[in-house]
């Protein structure tokens, strides 16, 4: 039997339409919602990269920065850096570098491209399943502007964001094409797209259950007679899906193992902490769904937790909001668009808590795509007269508008580091994290003492925090306070667990013991860095000048061609060079050095830095 989406597409069909045919009206809806995109997203193009996460997804991923290689291919799917494996990412930031190279207009340009095309691609999904083309429209142009998707197309790290929608996007036409006329080519297709989806971020786990929603609208795939009750329609639905959720479960379990290799699944708080910042914070999406203001880079936990009667009072909204869709049953739409919203967002809720934050606007990207089908489809249906559509339509108009104006504001925010945390500490409160982050930007501008400050408040406010620890120590090393950089350093080890964090704690006080001459104590802070970070340059590098500075140029020679091989640097490519030529190898010395010509922008500053560290 056909859908009863089937049906309305039939008799659409037939119906005289504005752009000549339903297949032309596709083309320039969906041409339309990339260029909205490209309209109010275009200003990324002249912004940086920031210091948060771009370092290490991009500008100092030697990996990535290599291009696309049989190597870097090799790399993406074994790799689990960054707490995730996503090899489609790092393959779309490797080829990005390898058009591109470091030059940040293109990798933005390549994000904001993708956001438009995940928007044309949510329009068609939406349009075949309903065969409603200008409520589609309205639903993807929502997603194209809206304020909440800024920090997912704006920062360069989140490109796994947009790519995995793009694939969800193709995965939902997938299934629709299935249910037109099921065979294995088709739900394989499906199946492909989602594990696709699932090598960008495994944010998508959810669609197996989305699906399961658009069964029951607009697909209408819950049949039931005499033959099939409720249940056993359910049942069957939920077992031709077996196979996408083995898939899900299957992330799930990688994710994990990353997530906790990486050290990024923590213990901050306790679950009934984490329950409460749960519930409130399914009502502040939803708030800033309606009126996204306030928007910032990262929202810190409450130093307190949420007051009971907030949490009470999110609780019982929620489940009056649920009832209240359940009971309007003419109305699908509003079940489908409120239960795609709360089920999508159980990922990345809290209730495991991955990372610091309580809350953050890329992980409405997905999620919001429910509230947006609820709300056009409900007013849409309400405007039930001519008058009534006419001012529906301006005042839809109007808030595209307001989005689109709202979007550009904020995508100024994420030119610089320096601009995004200084942004973020205005519009939050308490904010330790981005006190952190705003330091370590004026670090990078040399202004050490206004860093100092930012780094002493953060610890002020979390003095369980490490990284202040940690940053502090680099401040005090470079103001000559060498005493208190140890101290700082070794703060920062007490405080934390996490493997990267003690690499670098371990690394920097094996260079003051280096540079005061105590080469066991260097030696010794050094391999416990590597303990942490095999591929950490600044202590392979240290003990190569360690080495060189007793005469064991061999070995010297050895730590230098791994710390070039993790961190391709002129500098360290220049000592390989001088190593090697020390040991008579001509040939070898010769390549090295045409290696550290190339990446050095001033020979001369080159020469200079390498003489430092040697005299050091």
């Amino acid at each position: 039997m056909a859908s009863a989406a089937v049906q309305v597409e039939v008799k659409s069909s037939t119906k005289v339409d504005l752009f000549g045919s339903p297949g032309k009206r596709r083309v320039v809806l969906s041409l339309l919602l990339v260029l909205l995109a490209l309209a109010v997203f275009i200003p990324a193009a002249y912004n940086g990269f920031v210091g948060f996460d771009d370092p290490g997804y991009v500008t100092n991923n030697t990996h990535v920065r290599g291009g696309i290689s049989w190597d870097t291919l090799k790399w993406a799917f074994r790799s689990t850096e960054r707490a995730n494996w996503h090899p489609l990412t790092w393959l779309s930031h490797a080829l990005d570098c390898q058009l591109f190279h470091l030059n940040p207009a293109g990798h933005h340009l390549t994000s904001v491209l993708l956001h438009g095309l995940a928007a044309a691609l949510l329009f068609l999904a939406l349009e075949f399943m309903t065969a409603m083309p200008w409520r589609s429209f309205a639903v993807a142009a929502l997603f194209a502007v809206h304020p909440m998707n800024v920090q997912s197309v704006a920062w360069i790290s989140e490109r796994k964001n947009v790519l995995c929608m793009l694939f969800f996007a193709l995965a939902v036409i997938a299934y629709r094409w299935y249910v037109l006329r099921p065979n294995v080519l088709r739900y394989s297709t499906l199946a492909g797209f989602f594990v696709l989806g699932l090598m960008a971020k495994p944010m998508v786990i959810t669609l197996p259950s989305v699906l399961l929603l658009l069964d029951y609208w607009p697909l209408g795939r819950v049949r039931t007679g005499t033959d099939h009750s409720p249940t056993t329609a359910w049942m069957r639905l939920v077992l031709e899906k077996a196979p996408l959720f083995v898939l899900s479960a299957a992330s799930a379990v990688i994710t994990l193992i990353a997530q906790r290799a990486a050290g990024a699944i923590r213990a901050d708080h306790a679950f009934p902490v984490r329950l409460a910042n749960a519930a409130v914070s399914y009502l502040t999406y939803l708030s800033k769904a309606i009126w996204p203001a306030r928007l910032a880079a990262f929202y810190p936990y409450p130093v307190n937790a949420p007051a009971l009667w907030k949490v009470l009072g999110a609780c019982v909204a929620l489940i009056a909001i649920s009832v209240a869709v359940l009971l309007l049953r003419r109305q699908r739409y509003l079940a489908v668009g409120w239960f795609w919203y709360l089920g999508t967002l159980v990922p990345v809720i809290g209730l495991v808590q991955a990372g610091e934050q309580s809350m953050a606007d890329r992980y409405a990207y997905l999620p919001f795509i429910g509230l947006f089908v609820a709300a056009v489809w409900g007013i849409a249906d309400l405007a039930s007269s001519r008058r009534a559509q006419v001012v529906a339509s301006g005042l839809a108009a109007l808030v595209l508008v307001a989005f689109s104006l709202d979007s550009r504001m904020q995508i100024g925010y994420w030119k610089n580091s320096v601009t995004l945390w200084s942004h973020t500490l205005a519009v939050t409160d308490r904010n330790y994290f981005a006190h952190v982050s705003l330091g370590a930007a004026l670090i990078n501008e040399g202004k050490l003492q206004e860093a100092v400050a930012h780094f002493q408040t953060a610890s002020a406010i979390n003095p369980q925090d490490a990284f202040s620890q940690l940053d502090l120590g680099v401040c005090e090393k470079r103001l000559g306070h060498i005493a208190s950089a140890i101290e700082h350093y070794q703060a920062a080890l007490k405080l934390s667990t996490e493997p990267s964090l003690r690499a670098m704690a371990f690394s920097n006080l094996g260079g003051i013991y280096r540079m005061q001459k105590d080469y066991k104590l260097a030696r010794e802070n050094y391999e416990s860095a590597l303990r942490m970070d095999p591929e950490n340059s600044f202590a392979l590098v240290g003990l190569g000048l360690i080495a060189q500075k007793t005469n064991d140029l061999k070995q010297a020679a050895e730590y230098y061609a791994r710390g070039a091989a993790a961190d391709p640097s002129d500098v360290h490519y220049l000592l390989l060079a001088q190593s090697l030529t020390n040991l008579g190898r001509a040939s070898d010395a010769e390549s090295a050095y045409a290696q550290a010509r190339k990446l050095s922008r001033d020979w001369q500053v080159t020469q200079q830095l390498t003489a430092q560290l040697l005299q050091e």
